[in-house]
């Protein structure tokens, strides 16, 4: 039985550009070269389309200064074109791909843009598709489904940065609203990027501006104090299954678990299966479950959940469809302690990209 194509994407043009290139590296070592021939195509922050030819090229970055080309075309023959620049011509490679690993957070990744491409060109690919990714990045949307489900959320204000022009009447509906402190939030960034925490007036201004680098709109929620837990869930449907539990331990000097805090701070911490109240874990599991399906999730995501401390209430915080796949991320831990090594976990996720067609 011939091998099949596999087209692993990487990088991109958001601010979680290095993160995805971290975690590429885990899943390109995890592939099966008996099943596939690898495909490494990497996007610059820029936005060019580059061939990487090893993976040492990705952890060392050398791959941005790559001489190739690669693109996948918009067609349905399913084909990643390669160029290179011969003197005044170019060289052109045309490759059937089988299947697609998109390895890239946040926007122009995450957000349904690049699942869109996917979807034109019929070539299966890994996780969420068009709607699922773009309404889980969006984090007002989230939440506007999440209201149907009857699972408790932090109250929030939404707002665009064209209001932003009058900040006094904004922060006059904040105020108006909830209590400090509050959390600002870009919708649609992920890995905390943007993300702040005020507790006053000045330091609301502050957030607010701040997020609005990161994206138009932007929600600013009560502050939830309790535990940060977090579930992976894999299937779609009536397949769906839930992992355990696992929590977050922010260092101390932090203030909440955001960028610096998960990926430059040693004393970050997760925690594999945490001692929670009874029933508190299959409650966290049923509603990943029932988030992921009313998003239309299909493949993986990661549901984050806070346990508030006074009342032991589980309340839903956000979903990330393409979670982190770098050495401290939660989501191949959870499966690991599950029976699913990185490589059966990858194996899994590219077969499943396959039973697409049809569902």
């Amino acid at each position: 039985m011939s091998k099949k194509n596999l087209a692993v994407i990487f990088g991109g043009r958001s601010s979680e550009h290095e993160v995805s290139c971290i975690s590429v590296v885990t899943i390109a070592k995890a592939v099966n070269l008996d099943k596939y021939n690898l495909h490494l195509i990497g996007i610059t922050k820029e936005g060019k389309w580059l061939k990487a030819d090893t993976i040492s090229a990705i952890e060392d970055g050398s791959w941005r200064n790559s001489t190739k080309a690669a693109v996948i075309s918009p067609d349905t023959e399913g084909t990643l074109i390669i160029s290179e620049k011969d003197g005044d011509t170019y060289k052109m490679d045309f490759l059937k791909i089988d299947v697609i690993f998109p390895v890239l957070h946040g926007m122009f990744g995450e957000d349904g843009t690049i699942q869109g491409l996917f979807e034109m060109s019929g070539i299966p690919y890994v996780g969420c598709g068009v709607f699922a990714s773009a309404a889980s990045m969006d984090k007002f949307y989230t939440k506007l489904i999440v209201d149907t489900l009857n699972i408790r959320q932090a109250k929030y204000v939404p707002v665009l940065r064209d209001q932003m022009k009058n900040m006094d009447e904004v922060v006059a509906r904040v105020e108006a609203s909830l209590p400090y402190p509050v959390f600002i939030k870009p919708s649609k960034a992920g890995s905390s990027k943007g993300v702040s925490k005020a507790e006053n007036r000045d330091m609301l201004i502050a957030g607010l501006e701040e997020a609005a680098k990161h994206d138009y709109k932007i929600l600013v929620e009560e502050t939830i104090v309790g535990r940060e837990i977090e579930c992976a869930v894999m299937g779609y449907g009536e397949t769906t299954k839930a992992s355990g539990i696992g929590e977050i331990l922010a260092a101390e000097e932090a203030a909440f678990y955001d960028f610096d805090a998960k990926y430059n701070n040693a004393d970050s911490k997760t925690v594999i299966g945490p001692d929670l109240p009874e029933g508190k874990e299959d409650e966290v599991r049923g509603y990943a479950i029932k988030i992921f399906n009313a998003l239309d999730g299909f493949g993986l995501s990661r549901v984050d959940f806070f346990l508030e401390h006074e009342t032991n209430s589980v309340v839903f915080n956000e979903i990330n469809t393409l979670p982190g796949f770098t050495s401290i991320s939660m989501y191949p831990m959870l499966w690991n302690a599950k029976g699913y090594d990185i490589e059966t976990l990858v194996d899994t996720l590219i077969d499943m990209a396959e039973e697409r067609v049809g569902y």
